[in-house]
């Protein structure tokens, strides 16, 4: 079985791989020395991956289920260059495939004891497929769905009876007195007393038809706890004992099994990933290596943070904490030039992952710390001698040593305002109190945990606004999510407006246009919400765990296979409205580009406008009507 292929089947012509600058490098410390050591990803072996992509594109047994894959240079000891290809985990259920890297041995050796482990964890599957699908499920929900449409209904009847009882009071009071009064407002007594009974009657039979269906679907919900507890424990175990017989090998001849390199702890696939494989396979059959590109193929993942073609660097909970040991015996090698060094470090400040500064970090200790995130793993703490900002842009000057020479750089990202100052953003209200914004679809509301999403509509305000640390958001949109969007600028004001928002007195109307025809002109739907902790941040329907989400619907126009709709939430639960279009018990039609939930049509943004909104302002009492006209 051939697994070194030659590079002709992959590229034409005889390209040298030392004019080709590193666009990303692997790298570790080597485990004896504490050397740096790095392999590049460049333009070869990226030419030889797109190469393997347009042949992965022909079989669609590629396209199956989405994976990394990846691609290693190599020279031989006769000084050939070739190609090794591998996969991560398995391939369409198989792990050893002819013309790829075979797994990291050590799986055969608890081969008995994963057939055994593997077929516990298919009847559990099984059982839990059994308990999931439990008609009585179907049976709540449609019940629970039945009455919350009737409680919905009878409360705004009983809405509708309360205002006119109230009218009704008022035109006695004024046009009636004594005895004849006394009657009259009793009378109107017992019918606010009647609607409280109807209410209440309701309420029982709902909990009387729904209390066996829950205590069942309870007593199965416990059990697929018990049954999930179980089948993590068979695959923590299983992955134990893979993990203490997988064994890898670096360029010294050394051998180390996984658990010695990572006692802390391993993540599941630890030792399956395409990078440890390949360096493996080229340690132990004496293959230099020479260059590496791993790139993701099939399917997105459903968080859309790994998209087909694109290429990755080393995993850094799998991949990473291994490079160090595997790299080892390549110092030779594979110790940076100066030369090598500056353009290192200026693809870094093309890539995309690079982070880009914000208000945040206009402090000389936060630049600090991005220059550290931005530049590593070129360069360390120590090796950074000094740097200087100015509004405009950030110069670090470094001392690095490389094989004991000395090289000085500098590095400029650009405007420290992601965008420049041009990027203005569209204020639709302003006052001592608060300002409102038009935010634009792809823009976060507020920065997000990490420095790569740290440019959003706080951040950029907080840089332009002389008061711009005490801006507070006082809700948020999605960040595909256009529309106006509220924000404080003190405290008294935010707690004030975030309570209108919790007792739902604010007034928000919604424009979204839906991939499908709706063939009702208005309604109601309410399907309680549930995010899983698993899948963030997918939400989905659960009327047992879900909060209760109420959205009202008009259709404003139908046009083609599309329809305008006005949206209404009642409530603000995450990505309700997008659930509530895209789910069958809603409208069943996602809105137009909502790939998260099922559209397929091709379309420049998620249209979803948040267009009205109305409040209380906090300070003059006043009504405050605010609008933004949707551009989809």
């Amino acid at each position: 079985m051939v697994i070194l292929h030659p590079l002709a089947d992959f590229i034409d012509g005889d390209r040298s791989v030392n004019d080709n600058s590193p666009t990303y490098w692997y790298e570790g410390r080597c485990s004896q020395t504490g050397e740096l050591l790095r392999l590049p990803r460049n333009g070869l072996v990226e030419a030889i991956a797109h190469t393997l992509m347009q042949h992965l594109a022909t079989d669609d047994r590629f396209s199956r289920e989405g994976k990394m894959y990846g691609v290693l240079l190599v020279e031989q000891p006769s000084g050939a260059q070739g190609i090794l290809k591998a996969f991560s985990g398995l391939l369409n259920g198989c792990s050893v495939v002819a013309g790829w890297v075979p797994p990291i041995p050590g799986r055969e050796q608890v081969a008995l004891d994963e057939a055994r482990a593997l077929s516990e964890l298919e009847t559990i599957k099984q059982e839990l497929i059994t308990l999931k699908q439990l008609p009585e499920r179907q049976q709540y929900e449609t019940l629970s769905r039945e009455f919350e449409l009737r409680l919905q209904s009878l409360s705004l009847h009983h809405k509708n009876c309360q205002q006119q009882r109230q009218e009704k009071r008022r035109i006695c009071c004024e046009t009636l007195t004594g005895e004849a009064l006394k009657i009259a407002l009793e009378q109107l007594d017992e019918e606010s007393r009647r609607d409280g009974i109807e209410r209440r009657r309701l309420k029982r039979q709902r909990d009387e038809a729904l209390q066996p269906l829950q205590q069942l679907i309870a007593t199965a919900d416990g059990r697929m706890r018990e049954l999930k507890q179980k089948r993590k424990e068979l695959s923590r175990q299983l992955q134990a004992q893979m993990h203490a017989a997988y064994s890898v090998m670096n360029f010294l001849g050394n051998s180390r099994s996984l658990q010695e390199l990572m006692p802390q702890g391993l993540p599941t696939g630890t030792g399956d990933c395409c990078a440890p494989k390949l360096l493996h396979y080229a340690a132990t059959h004496n293959l230099k290596p020479l260059a590496m590109a791993e790139f993701w193929w099939g399917s997105s993942c459903t968080n859309g943070d790994k998209i087909q073609g694109k290429f990755y660097g080393a995993c850094v909970e799998r991949c990473q904490p291994l490079m160090g040991f595997l790299l080892s015996g390549l110092s030779e090698n594979y110790l940076v030039s100066p030369s090598t060094a500056r353009q290192g470090i200026n693809s870094l400040a093309h890539s995309e992952s690079r982070l880009k500064p914000t208000a945040e970090n206009k402090s000389q200790s936060g630049l600090t710390e991005f220059c550290y995130e931005s530049v590593s793993p070129s360069l360390t703490r120590q090796e950074i001698k000094f740097l200087t900002y100015t509004e405009s842009s950030l110069k670090l000057t470094a001392e690095a040593s490389f094989q004991s020479v000395k090289t000085d750089f500098s590095y400029e990202p650009g405007n420290l305002f992601p965008g420049g100052t041009e990027q203005m953003l569209s204020i639709l209200y302003k006052d001592e109190w608060l300002i409102a914004i038009n935010k634009p679809a792809g823009l976060l509301s507020v920065p997000g945990r990490y420095l790569a999403n740290q440019d959003s509509v706080l951040s950029r305000l907080r840089n332009l606004l002389p008061d711009g640390n005490s801006l507070t958001a006082v809700h948020r949109l999605d960040l595909e999510t256009s529309g106006i969007l509220l924000l404080a600028r003190d405290l008294p004001t935010y707690r004030q407006l975030s309570q209108q928002f919790q007792q739902r007195q604010v007034n928000k109307v919604y424009e979204a246009v839906l991939a499908g025809i709706v063939t009702a002109d208005r309604g109601a739907i309410a399907l309680p919400l549930w995010g899983n902790p698993e899948n963030r941040p997918y939400q989905q329907v659960d009327w047992q765990y879900g909060k209760p989400s109420l959205t009202e619907f008009q259709v404003m126009e139908r046009k083609k296979d599309c329809t305008r709709v006005e949206f209404m939430p009642l409530t603000g639960r995450t990505h309700q409205l997008r659930v509530h279009a895209a789910d069958t018990r809603g409208l069943g039609i996602p809105i137009l580009g909502d790939r998260l939930y099922g559209c397929r049509a091709v379309a420049s943004r998620l249209h979803l406008h948040a267009r009205e909104l109305c409040f209380q302002h906090p300070q003059s009492g006043k009504m405050v009507q605010l609008e933004a006209i949707a551009t989809f």
